[in-house]
């Protein structure tokens, strides 16, 4: 029983100093001291959001064609009589050469005829004009006559009034002055017939005239001259065959000038025509349409590509916009016209621009000051912007398209954009927490350089 006392006893006083001894180091030990958490600041690189002079560019492909195909097509039938010596396929022959001929002996034929034609038609016109002259000298004549006629009238009237004649003297004379009268009215008549004779027979003249014109025109055109400085392509005949009206003779390329249907898609196409600021236009009348077109004062440049000769090229004009898009290709069609493709030929390194030829052609519109940013600097359609308190701010954008590494922002927008000046970071933040504190470094080097690409940096 004594044990058992003491042990319930001493149990609770042990328990008890324990507990002392626990409640007096706690209450002893110096507070805890509190720590404020915070993200760490992120070191990151800067440029100044700024309006530069930017250039649209884009990049278009297509073959190089002729800007003058001739095709030339028989206009007579005959048998072809003569070939020029150097009409073979790929020969250059300058402008006015006779290439070929058609044997033009019926040609001829009728052309003499015609002459001949001519020459009687005007035979006959100058005989009438003699008659006429004739005719109006005899009318004088048939007046002096009748004139005379009848005054013996009048006279033997008068006498026989006094009967010193017969009535029978009378009677006669009175026929003569009828007959008289008679010749000087079919004179009259035959005068005033010739007004038409002349007026149908230089109808006549007129005709011939028009025979002969149209002779010697189609003996003109047994001959085949050419009508530019050319280079010879397919040729289709040969001597002595014999060709009908229409047939093809041969081809040939003019070397003046070449174009190329370019064939560019469609999205490329948006930042050649792109404005800062746009506006409304017309495009109802061919005029209002040339005046649009004529605005877009774009630079071409055209460039061999393949077999290592990237570094060739040429300066090109924009000629016309195709009326349509390739739905399959979502393309559109610009055609380009680069002059004197033969100029300048370095054996081995420049070669012409040739027919067939696969060539790259760059786009470029003026230079139009726009907000531009490098392309790394998007994020999801966003910017991080280090704000003037140096915290990160992200902030939506409009972009109004993309070219190469650069981004051109549309500042037109409910969301505003970006104000000039503003920091853009271009290096990757991690985290991206709206408000995150950073420590900005300019890159001088990064700002100068878009400068450049925008405007100056080829494709």
């Amino acid at each position: 029983m004594k044990k058992i006392f003491k042990k319930a006893i001493i149990l609770p006083l042990i328990v008890i100093a324990a507990l002392s001894v626990v409640i007096y180091k706690v209450k002893s030990k110096p507070p805890v001291e509190h720590q404020v958490l915070a993200y760490p600041t992120r070191t990151v690189e800067i440029i100044r959001a700024r309006t530069l002079p930017f250039r649209g560019r884009a990049l278009a492909y297509g073959n190089v064609e002729p800007a003058v195909l001739l095709k030339a097509k028989s206009e007579v039938s005959g048998k072809i009589s003569y070939i020029h010596p150097l009409l073979n396929k790929g020969a250059s022959l300058e402008k006015g050469t006779l290439v070929l001929r058609i044997e033009p002996t019926t040609f001829e034929f009728s052309l003499n005829q015609s002459k001949a034609g001519l020459l009687g038609s005007q035979s006959s016109l100058k005989q009438l004009e003699a008659e006429e002259q004739t005719t109006l000298r005899s009318i004088d004549i048939a007046k002096q006559k009748l004139q005379t006629g009848e005054k013996e009238l009048e006279r033997l009237q008068s006498l026989v009034q006094q009967r010193l004649v017969s009535h029978a003297s009378v009677d006669a004379e009175e026929q003569k002055v009828l007959q008289l009268r008679q010749q000087l009215e079919d004179l009259q008549g035959k005068f005033e017939s010739f007004n038409s004779r002349k007026t149908a027979t230089m109808a006549q003249i007129d005709q011939s005239r028009s025979q002969l014109a149209q002779s010697q025109d189609t003996l003109g055109r047994t001959e085949i001259h050419l009508p530019f400085d050319a280079r010879i392509g397919t040729i289709s005949v040969e001597k002595g065959e014999y060709v009908g009206v229409g047939s093809v003779l041969f081809e040939a390329l003019g070397t003046q000038a070449v174009e190329i249907n370019a064939q560019l898609p469609v999205q490329q196409f948006y930042p050649l025509v792109i404005r800062p600021e746009s506006h409304a236009i017309n495009l109802d009348t061919p005029a209002e349409f040339r005046s649009a077109f004529e605005g877009l004062e774009l630079e071409v440049h055209v460039k061999l590509i393949g077999n290592d000769r990237d570094s060739v090229g040429w300066q090109g004009e924009l000629l016309r916009i195709g009326e349509s898009i390739d739905p399959e290709r979502d393309t559109m069609s610009l055609v380009v016209a680069v002059n004197n493709p033969y100029e300048g030929i370095i054996p081995g390194k420049r070669p012409p621009l040739l027919k067939g030829m696969y060539v790259s052609v760059e786009f470029l519109s003026p230079a139009r000051e726009m907000l531009v940013i490098p392309r790394k600097a998007i994020h999801q359609g966003r910017v991080y912007i280090a704000n003037s308190d140096n915290k990160l701010n992200i902030r939506p954008v409009t972009v109004l398209y993309r070219q190469g590494n650069m981004v051109v922002i549309d500042n037109n927008t409910p969301e505003g954009g970006i104000k000039e000046g503003e920091k853009i970071i271009i290096s990757d933040v991690i985290p991206v927490i709206e408000g995150l504190p950073l420590k900005t470094i300019l890159a001088v080097k990064a700002e100068n350089q878009l400068a450049i690409d925008a405007l100056d940096k080829p494709l």
